[in-house]
């Protein structure tokens, strides 16, 4: 047989066979669908909190068989950027948004776009002015202002001098906690606030801030801070003129750098969220939302104070150090 006549039999039966085998391919393929797309757009990567949803939201996605891509502007305060994040998402077709918006009012229209767009949206961390979330899962930053003015009040006397250091004016987390401390602390004569302000985006402001009150002419004994870049300011400041144990300290969250100030006394308190499970719940109930399940309105992913007496209990181990479980 020529060589020619021999490739010409061998095109053939690859000619005859094709079928067969792009039907084993086919079989082989069936059923195994392309993962769903969620966007999780937070407010910055940067930091412990947004660290530790992100965390959550893998610990999730992995169990879920989901893909999803994390973006955030480089600063937490940059609204624009925000929106420019969920208009890519949109413009990518991704398959659910979860969303911690920047700016209650300034993202309702983007975020509302990505729904008009068949893509479900589900908000976490900070409300979004809008009645076209499918779920809100967050801290009950009222309740938990409410918690924190309990523990304040508990370590005052009549002599105690109060600062209040805020983060971002007009932010709603921010807001919320502040009236929940406020409803607290006065109805308390003893409690006398005697400064409150808020601080730029960084611990270094809060930690000059902190020297001059504790230092400076309004003598203040007391102070909670009502976010964690504050806190972690507020706590330097007060390690670094040895004023530790003579003035009490109330944080928000547990960075590193917090459990290592609560350990030492530098902190006698923090209030604790759980962005892990936030970040774990939100990519949950995106994937029920996908499977046409139904899914709760509103989570409220809870909030513990912790303190020197309490921090080293099984429970609250879990809260401090989720990705260690």
């Amino acid at each position: 047989m020529s060589k020619k006549n021999s490739l010409l039999i061998l095109l053939f039966i690859i000619l005859l066979i094709s079928p067969f085998l792009f039907g084993i391919i086919n079989l082989s393929t069936k059923g195994e669908e392309e993962p769903k797309k969620i966007s999780l757009i937070l407010k910055t990567q940067s930091g412990d909190y947004f660290k530790n949803v992100r965390m959550g939201a893998e610990v999730a996605a992995q169990e879920f068989n989901v893909k999803v891509d994390f973006t955030s502007p480089s600063e937490e305060n940059d609204i624009d950027a925000q929106i420019a994040l969920v208009n890519a998402a949109i413009e990518r077709k991704v398959d659910a948004l979860i969303l911690a918006p920047s700016d209650s009012n300034r993202l309702a229209n983007v975020a509302e776009k990505a729904v008009s767009g068949n893509i479900p949206l589900l908000v976490i961390d900070s409300k979004l002015n809008s009645n076209k979330i499918s779920s809100y899962i967050a801290t009950d930053n009222v309740k938990a202002g409410e918690m924190a003015g309990k523990k304040l009040v508990s370590l005052c006397d009549v002599n105690s001098r109060v600062a209040i250091i805020n983060f971002v004016d007009g932010a709603t987390n921010n807001k919320d906690r502040e009236n929940g401390l406020w409803s607290i602390i006065s109805k308390y004569p003893q409690v006398k606030v005697v400064y409150m302000d808020y601080v730029e985006a960084d611990s270094e402001s809060a930690s000059v801030l902190t020297k001059k009150l504790v230092l400076g002419d309004d003598k203040v004994n007391t102070i909670i801070a009502l976010n964690y870049i504050s806190s972690i300011g507020v706590a330097e400041a007060i390690d670094e003129i040895g004023f530790a144990g003579k003035v009490n300290v109330i944080t928000f969250d547990n960075t590193p750098e917090e459990i290592e100030f609560l350990e030492r006394n530098v902190i006698q308190a923090t209030v604790t969220q759980s962005p892990f499970g936030m970040g774990y719940l939100a990519v949950k109930y995106a994937v029920l939302n996908l499977q046409g399940k139904k899914v709760s309105n509103y989570v409220d992913t809870g909030v513990v104070v912790i303190d020197r007496n309490n921090m080293y209990l099984p429970q609250n181990q879990k809260i401090l150090f989720p990705f260690t479980q």
